[in-house]
């Protein structure tokens, strides 16, 4: 029987294709590389998060994200088909490496181009390195051919070479920008300089630094064995929702037991002083904030302040405390108001308690809120809070502060993360003082705008609201410990650093507003709200930079807010009207931020040069005119708009700003026809929008660039008397905007008022 074996049975062993092996190998190193990418930035964003916990913490939290990410790519693996015909071990280690990006761009959201473009290049580079050395280290006799080798050399260096420009680009710190021309200081000349203190200089009174806290904390010795005094312990619980075991494990204590601490910087000195309570915002709990105002503590204690550091780090964000953020807080930003009312009434205690190193040293008829980021919220709800018998979200905590809170001052605040009822937190009847900077690289928009709108004054009282915001002014620079960089690493890689004011200068600003702000109106020295009318009357004592400012009092009489309606012609004070003459644009609607809206309106006016007269917009006042009382200063809040002035051309793509300042006329007219003109370069020219280009590279941002940020143009009636003494400055019949000076343009108004 004829054998059905081929011949050469058994057969000899065939060897693979070397070209396909070559590949798997090149694919093999490719993945190896990838994976080791992920767990290089894993261990350093693990260890940027919580390397103030200690090491065991930091490797806790990086082996926790390295497992989830793994596990969470196994499980994704299964659709790994959707990627293509990519051999198994790729494509699981691209997926890791994707989900590890995720995590990274949701840091921040606002540079989502820039972190994905970059994260792209890092994966081909890592890529093409580890497939080109995989090549070269397979081990075959037919693979050692001139092509497949000279491929992998190629591929290997195009690799090295991308990760060394994508290396050099992260290291590299940025360049200083060019700064926008700025409109305020074209006329400074004719602006005299206040004749005042620089109160950014220490006072005459010698200052000492004690420290109050539960005297049981065991990561922090000035607020256990070392504290001066001692305090009890709170029940927060009803105002604390997500507080995780973890939590509980680093700090030692749950919810119903917060610790208060305080730093404080007091006067040594015989007599009552002003109380000034200070609370940060959010950053990793276990580096700890509150030691960062220590520049302003210094300050304001040897000018006659007792001022007072909060410690809430138990409150802030924790990639430990927070089990990898999927068990974080929410809206705390509530608790961090109480408790600052919880150490107020410690405070009241002190003041009355023999014995306290505080014994009637205290005016508390005489106190200041100041909060930084999320605590620039903290004290708007402080504010609230202390007016009413019951916490608005649950009547089973009962409040019982009413105590005398004068001035609040706001650092870059948050707005908006804590609503009771439903409603943004309302603010009334106390001096509001806010500073935000350009390059907010955390709080991307003004948000301090809008409790500046909601601030009412009921006419009980003298007091008044300022903002300030300020070119090239980051987030943390306000405070010592934060800096430079608003996120964790490495997002601030992306960040162009150099173009920042220097923390110096940033915090120069800091204490010759907060400390000028703070001797008006906690100390009576009201030469100083002058600075506030105007802040180049400040110059000598501030950093040379931009500043666009607003003020408004309690004198103030609005005659157009544009919220009463949606009636286009009608005014806030009633009886007046408007009117429109020859404008391209006439429409009132909510003003949007870098992110999101407001919470107020303004009137957009556009208009185009090419009309045969140019367009007007009027403020008809009723029969009656003006009171006498209704004061003597014409007062126009108004923003470049950085819009087009054609309706149908309206794009939520914010174009340029404008070159060159925009201008226009402000006429006044009696009832019996005499009118007056002035340029509004009399006071200023209107700042075009400046653009916050915080990232490296402007493409990198998702978010729009810049903002409308409103500014005050103060007109004494007396410029236009001048102009006309036959005018009738009291019985004047109407205000007119006349834009006959800029070609084109588009103005954002929000109020006009006198005061």
């Amino acid at each position: 029987m004829p054998s059905s074996l081929p011949e050469d049975f058994p057969p000899t062993r065939q060897t693979s294709s070397p070209p396909s092996s070559v590949r798997s190998a090149t694919w093999r190193g490719a993945a190896s590389a990838v994976l080791a990418a992920f767990l290089l930035i894993v261990a350093l964003t693990g260890y940027f998060l919580s390397r103030h916990g200690g090491t065991s913490i930091w490797l806790a939290v990086a082996a926790s994200v390295m497992g989830l990410v793994t596990a969470a790519a196994g499980l994704v693996f299964g659709l790994g088909i959707l990627l293509g015909k990519l051999p198994r071990l790729f494509r699981f280690a691209l997926l890791v490496f994707l989900l590890c990006a995720a995590v990274l761009v949701s840091l921040s959201l606002a540079l989502l181009p820039g972190a994905a473009a970059v994260l792209a290049v890092i994966l081909a580079g890592a890529g093409l390195v580890g497939g080109g050395v995989g090549g070269l280290l397979y081990r075959h006799p037919e693979a050692t051919s001139r092509k497949p080798r000279l491929v992998g050399v190629v591929q290997t260096c195009g690799g090295i070479l991308i990760l060394a420009l994508v290396g050099a680009f992260l290291a590299w710190p940025g360049s200083p920008a060019e700064p926008p021309i700025n409109a305020a200081a074209q006329n400074l000349a004719q602006i005299p300089v206040l004749a005042l203190p620089n109160p950014a200089e220490s006072g005459p009174y010698p200052v000492a630094l004690l420290t109050y806290g539960s005297g049981e904390d065991r990561l922090r010795p000035e607020y256990g064995a070392q504290a001066a005094v001692l305090t009890p312990r709170v029940d927060g619980s009803l105002l604390l929702e997500g507080w995780s075991d973890l939590r509980t494990a680093y700090w030692g204590f749950s919810p119903a037991e917060l610790p208060l601490n305080g730093r404080v910087w007091y006067p040594q000195a015989e007599g009552r002083f002003p109380l000034v309570i200070a609370v940060h915002g959010n950053h990793p709990m276990e580096e700890y904030s509150e030691s960062g105002y220590d520049y302003l503590g210094q300050l304001l204690a040897s000018r006659g302040f007792i001022f007072v550091a909060l410690d809430e780090n138990f409150l802030n964000i924790s990639a430990w405390g927070d089990a990898l953020f999927f068990s974080p807080l929410k809206e705390e930003s509530d608790a961090r108001g109480w408790l600052v009312l919880e150490h107020l009434r410690q405070w009241r205690a002190w003041n009355e308690q023999a014995g306290s190193p505080f014994y009637r040293r205290v005016d508390l008829n005489r106190i200041a809120l100041m909060g930084h980021s999320r605590g620039g919220e903290a004290i708007v709800v402080a504010a609230a809070f202390n007016r009413l018998a019951y916490y608005p979200d649950n009547a089973a905590l009962a409040f019982d502060y009413g105590f005398n809170i004068r001035s609040l001052i706001a650092l870059a605040p948050a707005d908006g993360q804590y609503q009771p009822c439903g409603l943004r937190t309302p603010l009334q009847d106390v001096n509001y003082l806010v500073l935000h900077g350009t390059h907010d690289m955390d709080v991307l928009t003004m948000m301090g705008a809008a409790p500046f709108e909601r601030l009412e004054f009921s006419g009980q009282g003298d007091f008044y609201k300022a903002s300030v915001y300020i070119y090239g002014a980051n987030h943390g620079q306000f405070n010592s410990v934060w800096g430079q960089k608003d996120m964790a690493e490495p997002i601030p890689r992306l960040y162009n650093l150099r173009q920042l004011l220097p923390q110096s200068d940033q915090q120069r600003i800091a204490r010759v507003l907060v400390s000028a702000f703070l001797a008006d109106t906690l100390q009576g020295e009201n030469a100083y709200r002058r600075l506030f009318q105007d802040l180049r009357g400040g110059r000598n004592w501030l950093p040379d930079t931009i500043y666009l400012n607003q003020y408004q009092d309690s004198q103030t009489r609005t005659l157009a807010d544009f919220s009463e309606d949606i009636d286009l012609t009608t005014t806030t004070l009633r009886g007046g009207r408007f009117a429109g003459l020859n404008l391209t644009r006439w429409n009132e609607q909510m003003v949007r931020g870098k992110w999101g809206e407001f919470g107020f309106k303004a009137v957009y006016l556009g208009w185009h040069g090419g009309s045969s007269s140019p367009a007007s917009f009027t403020l008809y006042l009723p029969e009656e005119g003006l009171a006498a009382g209704d004061g003597r200063v014409l007062s126009f809040s108004l923003a470049d708009a950085a819009e087009s002035p054609h309706q149908d051309e309206k794009s939520s793509e914010r174009p340029l700003p404008a070159a060159t300042p925009l201008e226009l006329t402000i006429e006044v007219f009696d009832d019996r026809g005499n009118a007056a003109r002035l340029p509004l370069s009399r006071y200023a020219l209107l700042q075009p929008q400046i653009q916050g280009v915080f990232a490296k590279a402007a493409f990198m941002h998702a978010t729009p660039l810049s903002e409308p940020i409103f500014q005050t143009f103060d007109f004494p009636l007396e410029w236009f008397g001048e102009v006309n003494p036959a005018l009738d400055l009291n019985s004047l019949a109407g205000i007119r905007l006349i834009f006959d000076q800029t070609a084109d343009g588009v103005i954002a108004l929000n109020r006009i008022s006198v005061r």
